[in-house]
């Protein structure tokens, strides 16, 4: 859960103010909770079957071609998009700690440290499966939890500073009402378990008497509180010291100390070398099989050697292109992790459970429905005029 969209919260909390800004981290939080809560009851309800994966769910509740083109789509944008960011962020974490750690050195572009990053992964990707992963993921878990203490430590360390200011930064009514969509976007960013949610359940054992949602709720509940605790500390301290003038990463801000940044930065860049393996895995079993299955070719070692690094270098070349952290996540956030976590499991739970109309359930899934809709559209409006905004003064390929 806890990802590298963290580290945006104190930007976005510069976009949208003290209370809206407080608002959209507790409302978010409320929501996705609500939203994960379904999907955790949903995967069992049909007694003896379990939906292993999100777009079984979807087939279930809108019919099996319909659902997979609902379903499928969207889990693929918000994990290509996961690993287009996992590449901004690990090279710009790579870049701080070049800097930081040797503030004399001749300076190298972004675009080298973006390759130096992705040369991990046309290693990694040739990893067999999830079990493999799993020290991956433990250590990811640690280390976010590790730069998200450092982060908002740092900050209290570093204090107020003098000129601070909290008031919006645009200069016109427009850019102000711009930013504050991207600035949403940015914080549903940071609230994306979803996609994986199920999976994750089919891990647990079930029986009729002791179902998988037991202990599954249990986790999330643990989850959500860790990360409740590293979020609001790091959005809320990180604006309180550096106001409006924060960088859309907060470990770009601090300074000193600097063996402490440095590591923060490194914690960084393990962590989104294991995020990435975790969003590209799916993807890489949908190709294939889509190469095999539709365009029938046979399976081999030569064909995953190919495809993984394709799509490594893909992304690679796009993080290259648009190395925009802020706008990135502002975009991507609402375009396509909105729907997979705000308000598809509403829109399913309503046709399969059937909640009374007007009642409680009901209205509760249709203000979320709603919220999200909104999310949706707005929030891409805002992270692309950061990337255009970005991309005026930015130097491709330089």
């Amino acid at each position: 859960m806890v990802g590298a969209g963290v580290l945006g919260l104190p930007y976005a909390m510069s976009g949208l103010g003290w209370g809206p800004g407080v608002t959209a981290l507790v409302l978010s939080w409320i929501i996705t909770l609500y939203t994960l809560w379904q999907m955790v009851e949903m995967h069992e309800m049909v007694p003896g079957k379990r939906f292993d994966r999100y777009h079984e769910l979807g087939q279930y509740a809108f019919g099996e071609k319909l659902g997979l083109y609902i379903v499928v789509p969207q889990q693929l944008t918000v994990q290509v998009a996961t690993n287009i960011i996992y590449m901004v962020t690990g090279g710009t974490s790579l870049q701080k700690f070049h800097n930081t750690v040797c503030p004399s050195c001749k300076k190298i572009k972004l675009t080298y440290f973006i390759m130096i990053f992705s040369s991990v992964h046309f290693v990694l990707s040739h990893l067999p499966n999830f079990h493999s992963i799993s020290g991956v993921s433990l250590a990811a878990a640690v280390m976010s939890l590790s730069y998200s203490t450092i982060a908002w430590g740092a900050s209290v360390d570093k204090g107020v500073q003098k000129d601070v200011e909290y008031g919006y930064k645009a200069k016109s009514a427009a850019g102000t009402v711009f930013t504050f969509f991207g600035a949403l976007g940015d914080v549903v960013f940071a609230y994306a378990g979803h996609n994986v949610v199920l999976e994750i359940q089919a891990t647990i054992p079930s029986t009729p008497e002791k179902p998988s949602k037991g202990p599954m709720w249990k986790g999330v509940v643990v989850a959500y509180i860790i990360v409740a605790l590293c979020y609001f500390p790091v959005a809320l301290i990180g604006y309180w010291t550096f106001g409006n003038k924060i960088e859309d990463n907060i470990l770009i801000s601090l300074e000193k100390p600097a063996w402490l940044i440095a590591m923060a930065n490194m914690f960084v860049v393990i962590h989104v070398i294991g995020g990435y393996q975790i969003f590209a895995m799916p993807v890489f079993d949908m190709i294939e099989s889509a190469f095999i299955k539709k365009l029938k070719f046979p399976p081999s070692a030569a064909l995953r050697f190919i495809i993984r690094n394709v799509y490594v270098a893909l992304t690679m070349f796009v993080g290259i292109t648009f190395p925009f952290f802020g706008g990135l996540l502002s975009f991507f956030g609402g375009f396509a992790l909105v729907p997979t976590s705000y308000y598809l499991p509403c829109i399913i739970w309503l046709i399969v459970k059937k909640p009374r109309k007007y009642g409680l359930s009901w209205w509760t899934n249709w203000i979320c429905i709603v919220v999200g809709i909104l999310l949706m559209i707005l929030a891409p409006i805002g992270g692309l005029r950061h990337i255009i905004l970005s991309a005026k003064t930015y130097k491709f390929y330089s």
